[in-house]
């Protein structure tokens, strides 16, 4: 038989419950780097809470007192990625001397960077948004607007090459700048559909042979610094 006893406050005293919260040694970090993969392997609408939760290592409760709601929490996943995965478009445009070598770079590194065996496929910001109901339309309309953003980013890199003379005067900045959206975002469904690097490689190539000979003679802008 029990004994029975009274609270006193001190010989067995009642156990306290875990606050509850952000767990101890919640490392914000990683939790985000684990919603990243989970968006990025499966895709935004196919992803619920409680799937990210348990990836993250954190409750329900804990993820929306960090991070807010699913596509607050996506949007920084978004950030992430770009700053991350994603960053080696903005790099080739920063650190190539011509349009042509940032986005033959840009393409080079989208085969390896799309099949590296280390996390999913394809890209992120061309392929998480796909096929997304009404409520997500936001969520599309998100990632459609940084594709594009990209586009236009090539596109003016290019202009600036047939203004100084690099490329012939006829070249049409805006189709090249999309023949190059249009591979890229082409690559990154190949790769999840599970082309190679090599496969991937042979695109990059292809696609460059579209581009108009570069004019000899004629330094870049960035060399006229």
């Amino acid at each position: 038989m029990s004994a029975v006893t009274t609270d006193t406050g001190a010989a067995n005293p009642t156990p306290r419950q875990p606050a509850r919260g952000r767990p101890r040694g919640f490392d914000r970090d990683r939790a985000l780097q684990a919603a990243l993969e989970e968006f990025w392997a499966h895709g935004y609408e196919a992803t619920p809470i409680s799937t990210l939760a348990k990836r993250m290592g954190i409750g329900a409760p804990s993820l929306y007192a960090a991070f807010g709601d699913k596509k607050t929490l996506f949007r920084e996943v978004v950030d992430v990625y770009s700053r991350t995965h994603g960053a080696f478009t903005a790099r080739a445009l920063e650190e190539e001397n011509t349009a042509r070598a940032a986005v033959s770079r840009m393409l080079w590194e989208a085969a390896a960077e799309y099949t590296a065996p280390h996390h999913p496929p394809g890209c992120l910001v061309v392929s998480a948004a796909t096929n997304c109901g009404p409520d997500s339309a936001d969520v599309e309309q998100l990632l459609r607007d940084r594709r594009n953003a990209n586009i236009a980013v090539i596109s003016r890199r290019i202009q600036d090459d047939v203004d100084a003379g690099i490329l012939p005067t006829d070249t049409d900045s805006g189709a090249l700048a999309r023949l190059t959206g249009v591979a890229i975002q082409g690559m990154s469904q190949q790769a999840r559909d599970g082309a190679t690097r090599s496969e991937l490689e042979t695109i990059a190539v292809l696609t460059l042979r579209a581009w108009p000979a570069e004019t000899a003679g004629h330094s870049s802008p960035r060399e006229q610094r």
